[in-house]
């Protein structure tokens, strides 16, 4: 694989800061766009090298901070989750935001993709409940089934005698409207990818295993390794490759 020349660049997008990553002979072509996403706790920055290796197949990979996260970091809540699901709920409220400013500057050429790692891969399968216009999407080591990872921190939370609301479930009942697990067909045929390690401690190999076995699809690829809750560059490439295929 030849290596392209890229433009790394910021940018403020209402109040949202990311990284746009493209090749430099084609800074102000119409590209396919991916919007990648970063996990807990993380930034921006530490998924550049995914969005270098996605750029250099001729694609404009767009980098938001989370809110909570990189530029936007606050002081995280106690009380357990709190500010994991304010940020997917954020990313879900600034993802049309996002594509409709790089529409704007006549730089895509309709092909839309979504990504993300662990926290971004969450939020990629729930943008797939609402947005008919991302035709190709890779969830890495994240979750399509959100009612099943609210149970897993709230059983964390009683194990280790954490405060919880009485109200938990409820305050996060906009979950359920953007939980792939229990809409799937609202995927459609729309190519995904699931790389996911079998030795994942933060985010169980055993909701995307299910969510795959009850919904075969040759349009569903699902990679699993030996791993932890790591992404080496192995998986970064084939992320690209995924993204060449269906996108590029």
């Amino acid at each position: 694989m030849s290596h392209k020349k890229l433009a790394i660049r910021k940018r403020i997008i209402g109040t949202i800061p990311v990284l746009e990553v493209v090749p430099q002979e084609q800074v102000y072509q119409a590209l396919p766009l991916v919007i990648y996403y970063h996990g807990w706790q993380t930034s921006k920055e530490l998924v550049l090298t995914q969005a270098r290796k996605i750029a250099n197949e001729g694609v404009r990979v767009v980098l938001p901070d989370a809110m909570n996260h990189g530029e936007r970091k606050t002081d995280k809540s106690t009380i357990p989750s709190l500010t994991f699901w304010q940020s997917i709920h954020t990313n879900l409220f600034e993802f049309e935001s996002i594509v409709a400013y790089f529409q704007r500057l006549n730089v895509t050429n309709g092909k839309i993709g979504v990504g993300g790692v662990s926290m971004g891969g969450m939020t990629t399968c729930a943008l797939l409940t609402h947005h008919p216009e991302i035709q190709a999407a890779a969830c890495i080591m994240g979750s399509p089934d959100l009612q099943a990872y609210k149970d897993r921190l709230q059983g964390h939370a009683r194990m280790f005698q954490l405060f919880l609301p009485k109200d938990y479930q409820d305050l996060l009942g906009w979950t359920d409207a953007y939980d792939l697990a229990q809409q799937p067909q609202k995927r459609g045929n729309r190519p995904l990818l699931f790389w996911h390690g079998t030795a994942d401690e933060k985010i169980p190999i055993s909701h995307v295993e299910r969510f795959v076995l009850q919904n075969p699809s040759e349009q569903i690829t699902f990679v699993k390794e030996r791993e932890k809750h790591l992404v080496k560059g192995t998986t970064m490439e084939l992320v690209a490759s995924f993204f060449k295929e269906h996108l590029a």
